[in-house]
């Protein structure tokens, strides 16, 4: 099989397998135990925070494991509840993990406005500056959209919330890998992250909170994660997150330029054997390596079928919910007209995919048009 649904899930790496491998079968003890086969386990958590740190340029003080990034999303959301202004600002192009969550708030006396983004994916900040109220606490817009690729102008936004006094959180799932990231650089309050987005294993995930920044747990019992995350730590998930991120890290611009040059290829090569199809998003602002295209005349469930009889795994839209029919709200967003809705498709490169892969798949897609 050649796959195609990077944005959806990555492959486990080996070295990431070989870690989690090794302290499943050796480093056994309860991190809260202060006898030895504890404090070693302890130590295994720490190092991995050390080397999450290192990643995003934060403090290893401000980084808390979760069990995905929809944890570390709703962690900051439900936070809002202990907020003394109660009014969140988000985007029409934001993950279930967000925007379902501010419906469910609703139910507790949070309020929300959703902001328009333009054709290619992208919140205007005066926009944002426009919608806030007296009791507006946090800004919450991702960074990098699942769907589509744009990248948000987060600077921006967060120069806008500082201005105000406003909380800004950003859900950064498909950030890791894609682009480089400091958060001193970009001074957001909260960012939620993901392992299985960047060669991880799944079941875990993280949260940055800037320090100072006020955060309620969500999940409460034992003192783990500094009273933010209360159960017993899942130290191999934990392990493997922090190799990912590891090697993340030390391999970026290599992971960056593979994905230009595959996705530069794929647009170059499949426009001119299939001009009519039309890629969505921000070209100038855009995560590499993220494609999402519409096939005209093509329905995209059959599209996904007929590729994978070919051996071919891309996707229909964001994975939490292709498995679904319908217009995705995300092109719906953009202005893509709910015929054409349907005919889109996304494909995201990884890391072991090659130009010969590229092309293979590209014409594929070129013989739908001449059945």
């Amino acid at each position: 099989m050649l796959y195609f649904d990077h944005a959806a899930t990555t492959p486990v790496h080996p070295e990431v397998i070989k870690k989690m491998d090794e302290v499943s079968k050796l480093d056994y003890g309860n991190p809260s135990s202060i006898y030895s086969s504890g404090r070693k386990a302890k130590s295994i958590i720490e190092s991995a925070r050390n080397q999450i740190a290192r990643m995003i340029d934060a403090n290893s003080s401000e980084i808390y494991f979760t069990g995905s990034g929809t944890e570390a999303n709703n962690i900051v959301l439900w936070s809002m509840l202990y907020n003394e202004k109660k009014h969140v600002i988000t985007t029409a192009i934001e993950h279930p993990a967000v925007l379902k969550v501010l419906d469910e708030l609703q139910h507790f006396g949070i309020s929300y406005d959703v902001l328009p983004v333009d054709s290619t994916g992208l919140v205007d900040p005066e926009d944002v500056r426009s919608a806030i109220k007296n009791d507006t606490g946090m800004i919450s817009v991702m960074y990098v959209n699942n769907e589509i690729g744009t990248v948000q102008s987060l600077e921006k936004l967060i120069e806008i919330a500082n201005e105000n006094s406003i909380l800004f959180h950003s859900d950064c799932v498909q950030v890791t890998g894609k682009i480089p990231l400091s958060v001193k650089k970009i001074q957001a309050d909260y960012m939620a992250f993901s392992a299985h987005k960047f060669y991880g294993p799944k079941g875990i995930g993280f949260l940055y909170r800037k320090e100072g920044a006020p955060l309620r747990p969500l999940v409460i019992g034992g003192g783990q994660e500094s009273n933010m995350r209360a159960g017993t730590e899942n130290i191999s998930g934990i392990a493997g997150l922090g190799v990912a991120a590891e090697l993340t890290r030390v391999n970026l611009k290599k992971r960056i330029s593979h994905l230009n040059h595959l996705e530069g290829y794929f647009k170059k090569t499949i426009l001119k054997k299939y001009p009519e199809i039309i890629f969505n998003g921000n070209s100038d602002h855009h995560a590499p390596g993220l494609c999402s295209i519409s096939i005209p005349y093509e329905k995209n469930d059959i599209v996904l079928a007929k590729l994978d009889r070919r051996g071919i795994e891309i996707s229909n839209g964001s994975a939490c919910s292709s498995g679904t029919v319908g217009v995705s709200p995300i092109l719906k967003a953009i202005g893509v007209e709910d015929e054409m809705n349907q005919s889109t498709v996304r494909i995201s490169f990884g890391r072991d995919n090659t130009t010969e892969d590229v092309s293979f798949l590209i014409d594929a897609i070129c013989e739908l048009k001449d059945v």
